[in-house]
């Protein structure tokens, strides 16, 4: 290895505090492991809600990684006949909730939106969250504006039904190049899928499928259920670098809290195929990757974006060749987050990375940060007996 691990640690530890030092990002924790598991190190920098010193072990909001967890109890419950991945959503969730969900151009095409449209974002459906209704700012403006609120399922659903349009109609899949635009609201809409066929609130659902199982014992939904292990206070969710406090917001969509340890326990199980009964699960998840088009208008420039693909609840992100001549960054499989946290594996290195500003201006820092991370493994002969 033409660098020792501390000269790597030191190339780490350097990012990580220039991460810290652009404003409005205040914290940041940043984590790097090997796939054999010889090599970890967790760097952490900043203050917590409490005061004390973020720590390598402090929990941070994992924002929209927790797709990733969704659509891969959406598959487990596929593998076991709870659901089909080409049913219509409307098998599954009341008329309330489906009807007239997707006009586009007079056509109602909210019958045929299936559960696949909803896990490869290829159903044209608008985001709750970051699309603007005519004339009005978008609902994640307004709550940053106004403060906290609760959103049920039959509210969000009336706020894209009434005040939003799609983007497209639900793509034919098996087309040549389905459109793919990410929106919010299609895994809204499985979150409550979910909870439907197991009768169940998705905090319970994630415990016994996934948290207990795969010993994630510091994961966990603010205000709905606690850690299995003792946990320090969390990372401060802030917008524009002032503390953000939506504890209503998070527990009524469905968000959770993890360490930078629990968020790579459980995308190694993932990858190495340690969750699923069936080994073609994992590989169907990754098949039809879809590139997402270039932002054109005000909400796509917030959400992820070319190059970035996508299958089913999974990212693939990769910089193109023109960006990276000399080196061409690997891909690498994961999820990402709007507040500025990401979590993915590289199966060129055979490495895990995590890490969160927690900062919701910050939804671009992962695609800068982590092609830096892999340069600095790969210089450091990342991959010959690291």
């Amino acid at each position: 290895m033409p660098e020792t691990k501390d000269v790597t640690i030191g190339r780490l530890q350097g990012l990580l505090h220039r991460l810290t030092t652009r404003k409005p990002i205040e914290q940041a924790i940043v984590a790097v492991e090997s796939g054999d598991e010889s090599f970890r190190w967790i760097g952490a920098e900043g203050k917590t809600a409490t005061g004390g010193q973020v720590l390598e072990e402090t929990p941070f909001f994992i924002a929209s990684i927790d797709k990733l967890y969704n659509a891969t109890i959406v598959m487990m419950l596929s593998e076991t006949g709870r659901l089909d991945l080409d049913h219509p959503i409307t098998t599954y969730l009341p008329s309330a909730v489906t009807r007239g969900l997707h006009r586009h151009r007079g056509t109602d095409y909210s019958e045929r939106i299936t559960v696949r449209h909803l896990l490869s974002h290829t159903s044209g459906l608008a985001d709750w969250l970051e699309d603007y209704p005519k004339g009005g700012p978008s609902l994640i403006e307004r709550i940053l504006d106004e403060g906290d609120r609760t959103l049920t399922i039959g509210e969000l659903a009336t706020h894209v039904r009434d005040q939003l349009r799609p983007h497209f109609p639900p793509q034919d899949l098996s087309g040549k190049r389905p459109k793919a635009r990410y929106s919010d609201t299609n895994f809204m809409l499985l979150i409550a899928i979910i909870e439907a066929v197991t009768d169940q609130p998705l905090q319970e659902v994630h415990e016994q499928m996934l948290y207990r199982p795969l010993g994630l014992r510091r994961t966990y939904f603010p205000g709905l259920s606690q850690p299995l292990d003792p946990t320090p206070a969390p990372m401060v969710l802030r917008a524009k670098g002032q503390p953000l406090s939506i504890p209503l917001l998070m527990r009524s969509t469905g968000g959770i809290y993890s360490t930078a340890a629990d968020t790579m326990a459980f995308l190694r199980r993932l990858m190495r195929n340690d969750v699923f009964q069936n080994p073609e699960t994992l590989a169907s998840m990754q098949s039809g990757w879809r590139r997402f088009g270039f932002p054109l208008d005000r909400a796509a420039l917030r959400s992820p974006g070319w190059p970035i693909e996508y299958g089913l609840g999974i990212m693939r992100f990769r910089l193109p060749r023109v960006f990276t001549p000399a080196a061409p960054m690997p891909s690498v499989l994961g999820h990402t987050g709007s507040t500025g946290c990401w979590l993915f594996y590289c199966p060129e290195l055979d490495v895990l990375l995590s890490g969160s500003v927690e900062e919701v201006t910050a939804g671009a820092v992962p695609y800068r940060t982590v092609p830096r991370i892999l340069n600095i493994l790969r210089s450091s002969g990342w991959g010959a007996g690291q």
